[in-house]
């Protein structure tokens, strides 16, 4: 729960008076949560207002004069205490718990001089607070022994009614207990559940055992991301809300009419948002559920016209997108968008200059021919436990056909590819050695020399980012480079 104050002075009293706002210690000895036991009674005292209208001008000066209560989530305007007085109207101001109705030499400034202008009287209040107070922390905190309170579960993926849990040893015996607190202060949530296995380790598909820790054992879910909706069966699909930043990092650097590879595309959430912004996207996942839920979506967010699915091998699939793009664009295939446009307002006739200044406009229909280019722009592997060891695949993709890029096509480029993977930290603050190993790892796989760098249009440069921290001393990364002429223009095998 949090208190708003300065540092050792809240409001006017000092910290520990604040613990009368903290929830009771509830440790029984078992895992159980009992509700009834976090009612809590809180002596306060209340200031009445005599006249309504009076309220906006107290509030305010009692606030700057830091009489008035202020403690999250508690309204210190409250109805009189006295249900007669409450039911024609009269308000009161809870009051900062140093001051005590009895004793007129805890009344601040203001306070004071309400009472002599018989605008404002001093009562005692009764605050009574309950569960339904206390955020999730508290309870954490009120229920826990003390030598968990350190890292008590915060983080939780989230799919829709569904909380994922991946709670560590030592709160398993607690585990239904920090289900049943989740399900009370998150309405949004409707099953918890926690991961029993490792993923990508123990999961071709990155799927996962898991255990239902409250709720039912309904793991059909619909999530909303990037203006899309994903329709899935979270059990059987890889999803994790909580790199929403990074596909909208990758879709912002996609322009429309290009073409976007994506290897491991799971349900797609970068290939549909990408559609919905007129990139072409032939998006692969070797995962038949998966190709089931993104075929779907697909559908469902009306970007068939840009956004192809595939079931695939990503090996396989990587140099299959490279010629399908090129027969597609040889043929002639293209999207079409509709376009609704105004129309200029009609001017009157002369015969009717006195009458309005014109005809409301009338919305036209515009069509745009759109047409699949000849190369792929940006190929997307996001598999970081394994996807550097796809990049050897990349060697001849356009063997033979140097022709379709500069120099013998001004302004066409080779695709940059876009890797993610793990790596440790670094100890301190020097990023370098995570960076190499990265980029020693993508040179193995490649066959070409490949160096941390700022500008992925240098040859052998690698813009490394920094996705997201997956453990204490591990983290998700992307690397960012140009295919080498060397890598994409050698014989295939």
């Amino acid at each position: 729960m949090g208190v708003q104050g300065k540092e050792g002075d809240v409001g006017g009293q000092s910290q520990t008076d604040m613990s009368i706002f903290r929830p009771p210690v509830v440790r029984t000895g078992t895992a159980a949560l009992n509700r009834a036991l976090f009612t809590r009674r809180v002596d306060l005292a209340a200031a009445a207002v005599q006249d309504h209208k009076l309220i906006s001008q107290y509030r305010r000066t009692l606030q700057s004069s830091r009489e008035l209560l202020h403690v999250d989530r508690i309204s210190p305007i409250r109805p009189h205490p006295d249900q007669a007085l409450a039911g024609q109207g009269r308000k009161c101001f809870l009051l900062n718990p140093s001051v005590k109705a009895e004793a007129p030499e805890t009344w601040g400034p203001v306070l004071r001089a309400g009472v002599q202008k018989q605008e404002l009287t001093v009562i005692p209040y009764e605050l009574q607070l309950d569960y339904d107070y206390w955020n999730y922390r508290d309870i954490m905190v009120s229920v826990l022994p003390e030598e968990l309170h350190d890292d008590i579960p915060t983080g939780f993926n989230i799919a829709g009614h569904v909380a994922h849990l991946n709670l560590r040893e030592h709160y398993l015996p607690y585990k239904h207990l920090v289900a049943e607190v989740l399900l009370d202060k998150n309405p949004q949530i409707k099953t918890v559940i926690n991961k029993v296995d490792n993923v990508g380790s123990e999961s071709e598909f990155r799927t996962f055992q898991y255990e239902v820790l409250a709720g039912p054992d309904d793991l059909n879910v619909e999530v909303a991301e990037g203006g899309c909706v994903f329709q899935f069966d979270y059990s059987k699909v890889y999803w994790n809300s909580r790199l929403e930043t990074e596909h909208r990092r990758l879709i912002n650097i996609f322009q429309p009419g290009e073409v976007v590879c994506d290897v491991m595309a799971g349900i797609g959430p970068f290939a549909v948002p990408a559609g919905k912004k007129h990139v072409f996207v032939w998006a692969n996942d070797k995962n038949p559920e998966s190709f089931k839920y993104l075929s779907a979506a697909i559908k469902k967010n009306k970007v068939g016209a840009f956004v192809r699915p595939f079931c695939e091998d990503g090996r396989t699939f990587i140099r299959q997108a490279a010629d399908s793009v090129l027969e597609a664009s040889q043929k002639g295939e293209h999207a079409v968008v509709t376009h609704r446009v105004k129309s200029p307002p009609q001017q009157p006739t002369p015969a009717a200059q006195e009458g309005p200044a014109g005809a409301p406009a009338r919305p036209t229909v515009r069509e745009e021919r759109i047409p699949i280019p000849p190369t792929i722009s940006h190929f997307v592997m996001n598999l970081p436990a394994s996807a550097i060891e796809f990049l050897s695949s990349y060697r001849g993709l356009y063997a033979g056909r140097e022709a379709l890029f500069a120099p013998h096509t001004p302004g066409r480029l080779l695709p940059l590819v876009h890797v993610h993977c793990f790596a440790l930290k670094a100890d301190g603050d020097d990023d370098r050695a995570p960076r190499e190993d990265i980029c020693a790892r993508i040179t193995a796989a490649l066959g070409f020399a490949v160096r941390p760098g700022d500008d992925p249009d240098v040859e052998g440069c690698a813009v490394i980012h920094d996705v997201r921290d997956v453990a204490p001393a591990k983290s998700m990364y992307c690397a960012t480079f140009r295919l080498p002429r060397e890598v994409a223009f050698a014989a295939r095998d």
